[in-house]
């Protein structure tokens, strides 16, 4: 029996916060969301994959400048 995930460790929860921390760089990734696959194993752990998806090189672009300017130096 699968171990109940921990709240840190949801996959949809942590999709959420990806989603809006990008968003407060302006990026948005269409695609991005919870692998339903990779969530369905009941072997430990369980915790499944978050899909980043597809996006166009500008979208790209804007998260290397901000993954960049986050970086320390």
């Amino acid at each position: 029996m699968p171990q109940p995930r921990s709240p840190e460790n949801d996959p949809a929860r942590c999709a959420d916060e990806l989603r809006a921390a990008l968003s407060l760089h302006g990026i948005t990734l269409p695609s991005l969301g919870v692998d339903p696959l990779t969530c369905a194993g009941t072997y430990p752990p369980s915790e499944g994959l978050i899909a980043l998806g597809n996006c166009n090189t500008a979208t790209a672009r804007a998260l290397t400048a901000a993954l960049r300017k986050a970086a320390p130096a």
